[in-house]
């Protein structure tokens, strides 16, 4: 019988595990009846618990936690009823692995009893009664006060469907629904409670560490599933209740194979572990020349540190308000209230918008766990997901505003936050335009405006301040429009209207037409109702269902415009309160206009000269649609409770109008560059900064969402930005001299985005034994770029160690551009530099203005440009075809040509047409104390150099500076790609070799001879 098994054995296998079922215990089973014993007390929460909208949500959460600790929905004399017995959900299935048998649930909730308040049963019977002749034509709307209470207990409902429901504890807890018609598009209050001995172990103020989704509220994941209901959001049925005809829908259940072990979907969602921040060792400890650096604002720091903390996100939830129509009051949606659609695994049965994670044994050891591909998953952890809370840029708006342009203060705020907390800022001058016909400014601290404890200054802002940090969120992309027609539609709606103001601020008429009216993030959206996409046909009734709102395709959605909007940045140029002009400030969808990889089309038809032999739109790099392979990602678009895929239930809509098809070129919303310091302040401080940890529907069965994040900024600076090589190597006449060669590999300069965002290139002559001879570009602890004898390069720091006055401020110091460098004391730094009006006389800004001001951080400040050196991209194009395809873009003269040009470069080939940059290493061979035997050069990234980080703890004051010193302080990089407060993208090296050999490159490189050569280094 080896290795085999007979069918008798077989059979008597199968009839132990299912008589050890049959006598399995029930964990739900109580010794006692589990009903109401204070009836007066339910009597007189009756009424409370029927109105959620009439409370704040916390004191609502206490009513509803002693009427469910009291089971006063199990009220049989108060007309409450229930279903027939413990039910399964769907199937369970057994599988026999390794010799053990186990099971696991497919059910769409883990078995339920439901109890249904004599309200909703007097509706059921008249709108679904069990006579399908006698059904109305039209549900009527179920009324408000009426409640469904969904127990959960353990899978298979074999386990406990022969006991007594009175007798049963829910083990899973319970998910409820309370009718409240007009606090919502949907009309339910919807929650889920779990018997604890914690009085607070359902309340959602304050807080849970891991800054997750709410227990309850309104406009909840729940309609997910729900909204796939005929009417009402309920799948009810009589069949189901006890003493009514009829049976419930039965599943396969192989309950022979008991596997209890597993935990239900549902309950995995609210159990989330605690994202409490790890200590952190002291800025000493963790990186001395950071300590040395900026000790004078680390010690001025405060203490406790809790003050510094931003609100969490729990609270930013804002559903659609309006249960008949969605309007401009609902223009814009917190991303929560996608999240049960489109994020993945989001019913726990179905994992679309996913893949097996590889084998990682610090994020996936055994290999069970799925990377997130879904557009709420990449998203949420990506800059823009993060950019409500993004602790460089409030302290940048704190500089802006406290120093560089207190006299403007409130406008400067609402202009930042116009990009930064967009669905905020506009949400909030579109509600007080409809009241007052004006448009005010959004001010920095109603972003942090919470809605508890109630009566707090910020309670009645808390909507815009949850919108705010929500960041640049779902229904901020998706409203957006750009075609010709439908701006002319759209022109003079609610929504438009503060948006029209802010063209006009930013990108008057007399400077800019079309498109380029909508640089700066001013572009207009259509109405509150709809919401396009770059897929055909989507299915519509499920979002109408939830939120009001008809899903519609546009094919701008593939275009860079919808990017370019935001990512061209046209500023005010301001002194002392006074508008001296204009200026871009940020150009990076111009860069790519102008360069090869264009392609030549906008949403509204062609631009001059066409595409280029590279062409590809922004999406193209920035949300990867095609597999390593090259192949097209396919998936479904969307996790609901399609008709086909999913367990049968009752009233439930059709294949036609749920069934989802798999799309090709699924694009996934990563969204990212290079700002890796960003994410790792968000990785090891999600407290800190209020966000959650774990995904809200994938939970723990998925890799953390901002690892995926973290890995495709790290596969964009290893193999996708820029390649770097030592093309040759020679020594001649007592020089060494070597040069290197960087290619960039993608559409706009290099760096791109914000001005103080640099690259720089470490170039070592090394000895046999790898040690560093001669090094340009080397760093300190903190990324502070040095000579040869470790001091700052000139230009590295601005300011004294203790903030109290700028070094040299007007001789705005610097390392220019090289095309050759032959002292330790000079860097090749890739990077743009501006400097504000004079301090006296007439101010002279613009492109012809010689820099008369200081370097400056101040994005409102930019008079002149003293440097932009950074790397252009391939087949960049001459000036006179820039200013063509700028007007055709509706940027009117030749501004924008002019400032997505380079500054201070010489006469350089490389910055004629792009694609790189090559610099000649000379070094004096008799200064070095040793032979050479190789070199090496290696490409740094530097999203926030020293010399910002200290303009703006030296600049601005308060919470926001605060927290940004306090992440700097005890940010741990040691064992990260970016050590030393700097991102490694590539490196190459060359050794030397004999006399008329060929040198050697990677990991040979100190290997080489030290004799005089030439070499010529492959790559």
């Amino acid at each position: 019988m080896s290795g085999r098994i007979t069918g008798g054995l077989l059979a008597l296998a199968i009839g132990i595990s299912a008589s050890s079922s049959a006598t399995a215990a029930c964990s739900a089973l109580q010794d006692t009846p589990q009903v109401p014993t204070d009836l007066s007390l339910c009597q007189k929460l009756e009424p409370v618990v029927k109105r959620p909208a009439a409370l704040p949500l916390n004191e609502y959460e206490e009513a509803l936690n002693q009427y469910f600790g009291h089971f006063c929905h199990r009220d049989a004399k108060a007309g409450w009823v229930r279903d027939k017995y413990v039910r399964d959900t769907g199937p369970y299935v057994a599988n026999l692995a390794g010799g053990t048998w186990s099971g696991k649930d497919f059910g769409t909730h883990a078995p339920v009893v439901i109890w249904y308040s004599p309200d909703f049963v007097k509706w059921l019977k008249v709108a679904r009664p069990a006579d399908e002749a006698a059904r109305p034509a039209e549900e009527p709307p179920v009324p408000d006060g009426a409640m469904i209470v969904k127990e959960m207990y353990p899978a298979p409902a074999a386990l406990c469907a022969k006991e007594d429901p009175l007798m049963l504890k829910p083990t899973s807890g319970a998910a409820f629904m309370v009718r409240d018609a007009e606090a919502s598009h949907d009309g339910w209050y919807w929650g889920w409670y779990g018997w604890s001995d914690d009085p607070k172990a359902n309340i959602d103020w304050p807080p849970r560490p891991s800054n997750g989704l709410p227990y309850q509220g309104f406009g909840q994941y729940c309609l997910n599933c729900h909204a796939s209901a005929v009417s009402n959001s309920t799948f009810s049925n009589l069949s189901n209740i006890e003493g009514e005809p009829g049976r419930p829908i039965s599943f396969l259940s192989q309950d022979f194979a008991l596997d209890l072990g597993a935990e239900p979907h549902h309950l995995a969602l609210t159990e989330l572990p605690p994202a409490v921040d790890d200590p952190k060792p002291s800025p000493g400890e963790l990186n001395a020349d950071v300590a040395r650096l900026f000790d004078y604002v680390f010690a001025s720091l405060p203490k406790p540190i809790d003050a510094l903390q931003m609100p969490s996100a729990s609270y930013d939830t804002v559903w659609v308000k309006e249960h008949r129509e969605t309007t401009a009051k609902s223009q814009y949606l917190t991303s929560d209230q996608c999240v049960g659609c489109h994020d993945a695994g989001s019913t726990g049965l179905q994992f679309d918008m996913t893949r097996p994670a590889p084998v990682d044994q610090v994020h996936n050891p055994d290999g069970t766990k799925l990377i997130n591909m879904s557009p709420y998953g990449t998203w949420r952890n990506s800059p823009m997901g993060l950019a409500g809370r993004d602790p460089i840029f409030f302290s940048q708006l704190a500089s802006e505003t406290q120093s560089f342009h207190p006299d403007v203060s409130p406008e400067v705020q609402s202009i930042c936050l116009g990009c930064h907390g967009i669905q905020g800022q506009r949400q909030f001058q579109l509600d007080d335009h409809l009241k007052t016909g004006s448009c005010p400014d959004f001010e920095r601290a109603m972003a942090d405006a919470v809605p508890y404890p109630p009566g707090n200054p910020s309670a009645k802002l808390a909507d815009f301040g949850a919108l705010a940090r929500d960041g640049i969120s779902c229904t901020a992309c998706h409203h957006a429009i750009f075609k010709d027609a439908d701006v002319a539609e759209a022109n003079g709606s609610p929504a438009n209207r503060c948006v029209l103001d802010r063209q006009d601020q930013l990108n008057p008429k007399n400077l800019a037409e079309g498109f380029a009216r909508t640089f700066t993030g001013s572009y207009f959206v259509g109405p509150a109702d709809q919401l396009k996409g770059p897929f055909e046909h989507p299915k519509q009734v499920p979002m109408k269902n939830a939120l009001g709102i008809t899903p519609g395709h546009d094919d701008s959605f593939l275009k860079s415009d919808l990017c370019g909007s935001c990512h061209t940045v046209h500023l005010p140029v301001l002194d002392r309160g006074k508008l001296l002009g204009y200026t871009f400030e940020q150009t990076t969808y111009p860069e790519w206009a102008f360069s090869d990889y264009r392609t030549g089309v906008t949403a509204n038809g062609e631009l001059p000269l066409g595409a280029g032999p590279k062409a590809e739109s922004c999406q193209g790099c920035h949300m990867k649609s095609k597999d390593d392979a090259g192949n097209p990602l396919v998936s479904k678009i969307a996790s609901i409770q399609e008709h086909s895929s999913f367990p049968e239930v009752e009233n439930g809509l059709g294949p036609d109008v749920l069934d989802l098809e798999r799309r090709a070129n699924f694009a996934l919303h990563t969204l990212v560059g290079l700002n890796v310091f960003l994410i790792e302040m968000a990785d090891q401080f999600p407290d800190f900064l209020g966000i959650a940890v774990q995904d809200p529907m994938l939970v723990s069965k998925g890799i953390d969402n901002i690892v995926t994040t973290r890995n495709k900024m790290l596969e964009n600076a290893e193999g996708l930005s820029a390649s770097i090589a030592v093309t040759s190597l020679s020594e001649d006449a007592g020089h060494l001299k070597a040069k290197v060669q960087i290619a960039s590999k993608v559409g706009h300069k290099f760096p791109s985005g914000v001005g103080f965002r640099r690259a720089f290139v470490e170039f070592r002559a090394l000895d046999a034994e790898g040690k560093a001879l001669w090094t340009s570009g080397g760093t300190n602890g903190a990324g502070v770029i040095v000579n040869g004898k470790g001091e700052p390069l000139p230009g590295e720091l601005w300011w004294t160690p203790d903030c109290s006055a700028r070094i040299a401020p007007l001789e705005r110091r610097h390392q220019p551009h090289y095309q050759t460098i032959s002292s330790e004391d000079e860097a090749q730094i890739y990077q743009e530099l501006v400097s504000t009006p004079a301090p006296s006389g007439a101010p002279s800004c613009g492109h012809d203005a010689a820099p008369a001001g200081q370097l400056t951080t101040s994005f409102l400040s930019i008079c002149s440009h003293v440097k932009d050196n950074r790397i252009l991209p391939s087949g960049y194009l001459p000036f006179e075809q820039r200013v063509r395809i700028a007007n055709a873009l509706g940027s009117k003269g030749e501004a924008l040509a002019e400032d997505t040009g380079s500054v201070g470069v010489g006469d350089d080939p490389d910055y004629v047409t792009g694609g790189g940059d090559t610099i000649t290493y000379d070094i004096e061979t008799a200064k070095l104390s040793g032979p050479v035997a190789s070199v090496e050069a290696t490409l740094y990234y530097q999203a926030i150099p020293p010399f910002y980080l200290q303009d703006r703890f030296c600049t601005a004051k308060g919470t926001d500076r605060d927290r940004l010193a306090y992440l700097t302080s005890k940010l741990e990089l040691a064992d990260t790609l970016a050590a030393d407060w700097k991102l490694k993208m590539v490196s190459a090296a060359c050794s030397k070799s004999p006399a008329g050999g060929a040198g050697k490159t990677g990991a040979d490189a100190a290997k080489g001879s030290a004799v005089n050569a030439s070499a010529v280094c492959p790559q």
